[in-house]
């Protein structure tokens, strides 16, 4: 059997261990495994030759503690899909007769398609157009699918973000400043509210949850009050101020993309509070570095599992972790309904009940709350 695997759209810790241990399935059932470069570009014909290659067990021993992808990638090329007026993806004919002359060309009996949103998109085409595909859900975000718990990259990314942060904080509390740090998260705040909590953050601001400056502003200026010398705020690129959300223009690609909410609520924020206040995007460094262990394992087992419905001939799905188990759901639904924070998780109460301010409410702050039982204490001290 001759099976084939690629990866696209943007790059996170992982990708490499679910290409090991895809490859080391498939060879342990004397499969032979065809990578193609450069997501699903490789499928087109090139002049340059061919853009692809065959993977082994030598090619890819232990490459599930590198970053990256051995495969290279791309977030936007010839594969660009259409949505039509009644939601369904559409993609250029032609495109789509090159990728099957390949696929037919090299005999694939099945290809495994690593990516986040846009590539499921992709995948759920190929699929409709009879092709056997699985894919692999993969983004940093950690909301592409609401049936998974987590997806690889997302675990790394969070470790460089707190670790990011305790680096900032030692920083901001010697020169008693505001720190806003903005991470990644277009429409969830899942990297921010992991980070925020793990790194003790005052100010957690994700795009789920509409802020107030004069919320944020509020909770700020009672903690300072208190004495508290540095002041962490993490914003995920997303966050919306009075519902509207901060953008940078693009000079390569012409258009607007997602960004510069750090470098906007830091002035508002040190004109408001009147403190000193610097910001600091992390931006790619969240996609970059070796992956954790919690990836590094997760890739393997999506790689291993991915092999294991070659051989049952099951296609048109997609893997998720669902608990401690890895399980399946149509490709459909995998692209239905992203995974969003919802105001009633339970993360998100534990996070409220240790005083972050999400800047959408005006008794948020643990120090007010604080402040109230210590001069009830005092008072019932007093009065016995």
């Amino acid at each position: 059997m001759i099976i084939g695997i690629l990866n696209s759209g943007g790059d996170c810790p992982g990708i490499n261990a679910v290409i090991e241990g895809f490859v080391s399935a498939a060879y342990r059932r004397g499969w032979r495994v065809v990578g193609f470069h450069d997501g699903f570009e490789g499928l087109l014909p090139s002049a340059a030759g061919r853009r692809y290659e065959i993977l082994n067990l030598i090619k890819t021993h232990k490459i599930r503690a590198e970053g990256g992808t051995i495969l290279g990638t791309v977030s936007t090329g010839s594969f660009v899909t259409y949505i039509n007026r009644i939601g369904q993806g559409t993609m250029n004919p032609e495109v789509m007769a090159k990728a099957k002359k390949t696929i037919t060309a090299l005999g694939l009996e099945a290809l495994i398609i690593i990516g986040g949103d846009g590539s499921a998109v992709t995948a759920q085409i190929l699929s409709e157009e009879g092709l056997p595909v699985i894919c692999v859900p993969k983004t940093v975000n950690n909301d592409l699918c609401e049936a998974s718990d987590y997806t690889f990259g997302f675990q790394s990314a969070v470790e460089v973000v707190c670790e990011s942060i305790d680096k900032i904080r030692t920083t901001a509390n010697a020169h008693q400043r505001i720190m806003v740090v903005e991470v990644m998260g277009d429409q969830s705040g899942w990297i921010a509210l992991h980070s925020g909590i793990s790194a003790a953050a005052d100010v957690i601001l994700i795009p789920e949850i509409d802020f107030s400056l004069e919320k944020v502003v509020s909770g700020i200026k009672a903690r300072k009050a208190k004495g508290q010398r540095e002041i962490i705020v993490v914003v995920a690129e997303g966050a919306r101020l009075n519902g509207e959300l901060t953008t940078v223009r693009a000079s390569d690609a012409g258009g607007e993309r997602l960004g510069g909410i750090g470098n906007k609520l830091s002035r508002l924020l040190e004109k408001e509070v009147g403190i000193d206040t610097r910001y600091c995007v992390l931006g790619h460094t969240q996609r970059g570095g070796t992956p954790c262990a919690f990836d590094r394992i997760l890739g393997l087992r999506f790689g291993v599992e991915a092999v294991r419905l070659i051989a049952e001939k099951q296609f048109g799905l997609s893997l998720i972790l669902n608990g401690l188990n890895v399980e399946t759901v149509s490709i459909e639904e995998a692209i239905s309904k992203p995974r969003l924070v919802k105001r009633d998780s339970q993360l998100l109460r534990t996070a409220r009940d240790l005083g972050i301010i999400f800047g959408d409410r005006d008794a948020d702050d643990l120090y007010s709350h604080t402040s109230r039982a210590l001069s009830r204490n005092k008072k019932n001290q007093s009065n016995t």
